[in-house]
Order: C-alpha cells, then sequence, then structure tokens
C-alpha cells in the first residue's frame, strides 16, 4: 500500500516530560529541648523522606525529617540532644508545562537536589528554644501522554539533507485537541 499524498503526517500518542520545575528554599524552624540551651554544639538533620503529587500547575512536595540539636545547658556543664521531626510541604512551580498533555495520565517525580541542610542555629533571644535556618532544593518533572506529530513519506531515498515546511497548510496546532482520544481509549 503506498501512500496517496507526497507529505503525509502521522499523530503518535508517547509518554513524555510535559513539565519540569525547580525550587530553592530556605525554612526556619523553632525546637524546644527539655532544658534551657546555654550554647549549640551541633546542628543535623536526618531520616529525610518525601513524596511528589501533582498540585494545579506545580508539584507538591509533601515530606519530614528529623532535626537533632547537641546543645549545652547549666551554664555549660552538661550537654544533651534534642530530637523532634519536622513536616513540610513545598510547591515547586512549573517553569514549562506543555497544555496539550492528558491530564488523565499524569505522574510526577521528584529528587532532592540538596538535601535537607541545617545552615544556622543559635539559640532564641529568649533562652528557651532553639532557630534553625534550613536549606532545601528540588526538581521536579511531570510526565504524561501527549501527541507528537511526525512526517511519513513512502520514498526510500535519503532524507537527512530535506528541508520540510512543518508549519504551512493543515498545520494548526490550535485545533488540535488533546482530550479528544481520552474518549477513543
Amino acid at each position: 500500500m503506498s501512500l496517496s499524498h507526497k507529505r503525509q503526517t502521522r499523530e503518535i500518542i508517547t509518554k513524555a516530560i510535559c513539565g519540569k520545575g525547580r525550587k530553592f528554599s530556605t525554612a526556619t524552624h523553632t525546637v524546644t529541648p527539655p532544658h534551657h540551651p546555654t550554647s549549640i554544639l551541633g546542628a543535623w538533620i536526618i531520616n529525610h523522606q518525601y513524596e511528589a503529587v501533582a498540585a494545579g500547575n506545580g508539584i507538591e512536595v509533601i515530606g519530614t525529617y528529623d532535626v537533632n540539636i547537641w546543645y549545652s545547658y547549666d551554664r555549660n556543664k552538661q550537654t544533651e540532644v534534642a530530637k523532634e521531626t519536622v513536616s513540610y510541604v513545598e510547591l515547586i512551580p512549573l517553569s514549562y508545562l506543555d497544555p496539550r498533555h492528558r491530564a488523565s495520565t499524569v505522574e510526577v517525580s521528584a529528587e532532592a537536589t540538596q538535601e535537607p541542610n541545617c545552615v544556622e542555629a543559635g539559640v532564641s533571644p529568649g533562652g528557651g528554644s532553639v532557630t534553625l535556618r534550613v536549606e532545601r532544593e528540588f526538581e521536579a518533572e511531570l510526565i504524561a501522554e501527549t501527541k507528537v506529530r511526525v512526517f511519513v513519506t513512502d520514498q526510500t531515498d535519503d532524507l537527512e539533507d530535506k528541508d520540510y515546511d512543518f508549519e504551512g497548510e493543515n498545520f494548526d496546532y490550535d485545533d488540535l485537541d488533546p482530550d479528544a482520544l481520552d474518549d477513543e481509549l
């Protein structure tokens, strides 16, 4: 069977990255240890866990981590480690989002490009608590089914050096209906 036209196109439905985003943020947490701290000897974050979900035009990262603070008290005569679990929700806006993706097929993923890290810890002015500044960064992707238009030909000659105009007649991308396929499946 040969193609009836010299140039034809086909729409291919494929999974693709249809949205991307990245966000660096800082958060401030206040931890109240059992004793009034005199000085902070160390602060670190462990047990970071998170998951990503689609949220409007962005991706929400929902997670927790444990904050450990080694501090001295009783005028630097004794030490102890205070532990607290912190929950957070980080909305990552998408800097790129393909409006033609099929919303019913959306999958999201997020990766911590910078794990939560305590960059500053100090005794609060009242002396009864510790204030921590934490930095973290995430990169997120939205993956979904979308349509890709490809050129089809029955010619077997070398097509490498050919120049094709895909913006010509019958190529009005604004008229494409990304939801039209939902009914067909």
